[in-house]
């Protein structure tokens, strides 16, 4: 599984490696404390679950839209 990782696409569709990671890990936390997996868990780890379910795009960055300045 980590083999999806090895293809920038992922990499540049999220906006960076560091978007990557937090959006991973942020996944990963949310399984362990009991979200249901997006993806048949077919004994994979929650990493593998987590990393599965970004490259297969079932889940993303949620962005805040940015607010003009004030004039």
């Amino acid at each position: 599984m980590i083999e999806a990782l090895k293809d920038d696409t992922i990499v540049h569709r999220l906006g960076g490696r560091f978007k990557l990671t937090s959006l991973i890990q942020h996944r990963v936390r949310e399984l362990m404390d009991g979200a249901r997996p997006l993806v048949e868990r077919q004994g994979r780890s929650d990493l593998e679950v987590a990393i599965t379910e970004i490259a297969e795009g079932k889940i993303d960055i949620e962005t805040a839209p940015e607010q003009a300045p004030e004039s």
